[in-house]
C-alpha cells in the first residue's frame, strides 16, 4: 500500500527535489503545501499529478483545513516532511523585531503547528514518520544568521523531545541538518563568502537539493524504521 507523504515548502529547491525523488517511486503519494508561489505550485501539481495546497503555516487554522482535505481524500498521512523555511543574513542588531518574529514563526512555529495538526492521525493509526529539515546552523550557530540559527536549534530540540513522546505510538521523528546547499535561498550569498565557507567543508563543495532528497527518501523507507530522535548532518563534512 502506498504511503501518503505531506511536504511543506514544496515550491522551494529542496521541496521540489523531495517531490521529484518520491513522486516517481511507486511506494509514495506526495501532497504538498506552499504559501505564495501559486504559478510554480500549479506547474508542479500538473507535472507530478500531486495535490498541492496553499497554506500559511503560521496560521494553525489554515494547516488544519489542508490536513483535513488530505485525510478526506487519502484517509491517512503516513509521513510528514517539515521543509518550509525562510532565512535572512545580516548582523543581529540590524534585524527588526518583525523580521525576527517572521523567521521564528515560519521556521519553528510553522514546523510545530503542522506537526500538531498531523500528529493525531498518526497516533490513531499507531504509525508515522516525521522528518524535520533543520540546518547545521542549528547545531553550530551561524554568524549574521542568529534568528535563523535559533529557529533551527529549536527544531532540533523539538525533534528530540517529540521523538520520546510519540515513540510508544510507533512514530519516528528525525531532523536533517543540511550544510551549504545550492538553492535560491542561498543565492544571495556573495561568491567570496561562499568560497570562504566551503574552505571549511571537507569535500570543499556545496551540496544539492537532490542530496537532501535522497536522505529524505531513506528516512521515509522501512530501512529507517529503527531510527528516531536523531539529527543527521548532510554537510560535506563541516
Amino acid at each position: 500500500m502506498q504511503k501518503v507523504v505531506l511536504v511543506s515548502g514544496i515550491t522551494g529547491g529542496i521541496g521540489q527535489a523531495i517531490l521529484n525523488e518520491l513522486a516517481y517511486q511507486g511506494d509514495y503519494l506526495v501532497a504538498g503545501l506552499y504559501c505564495k508561489n501559486k504559478e510554480q505550485a500549479q506547474a508542479l501539481s500538473e507535472k507530478y499529478n500531486a495535490d498541492i495546497l496553499q497554506a500559511d503555516i503560521t496560521k494553525y487554522e489554515d494547516i488544519v483545513k489542508c490536513a483535513d482535505k488530505i485525510i478526506a481524500k487519502y484517509h491517512k498521512i503516513d509521513i510528514l516532511v517539515n521543509n518550509a523555511g525562510i532565512s535572512e543574513i545580516k548582523p543581529f542588531t540590524d534585524y527588526s523585531c518583525g523580521e525576527i518574529s517572521a523567521i521564528i514563526d515560519i521556521n519553528l512555529k510553522g514546523t510545530m503547528f503542522l506537526t500538531k495538526a498531523v500528529l493525531p492521525y498518526m497516533i490513531s493509526q499507531k504509525s508515522g514518520k516525521i522528518i524535520n529539515i533543520g540546518s547545521i546552523w542549528g547545531v553550530y550557530g551561524g554568524s549574521c544568521e542568529a534568528p535563523y540559527s535559533a529557529s533551527k536549534a529549536g527544531i532540533i530540540g523539538f525533534t528530540k523531545a517529540l521523538s520520546r513522546e510519540v515513540g510508544p505510538s510507533n512514530i519516528t521523528v528525525n531532523c536533517i541538518a543540511p550544510g551549504f546547499i545550492d538553492t535560491k535561498m542561498n543565492g544571495c550569498i556573495a561568491e567570496e563568502d561562499k568560497k570562504a565557507f566551503l574552505e571549511n567543508v571537507s569535500l570543499m563543495k556545496s551540496g544539492t537539493p537532490q542530496d537532501v532528497a535522497h536522505l529524505v527518501k531513506f528516512l521515509c523507507s522501512s530501512q529507517a524504521d529503527y531510527i528516531t530522535g536523531q539529527v543527521i548532518g548532510i554537510d560535506g563534512g563541516y
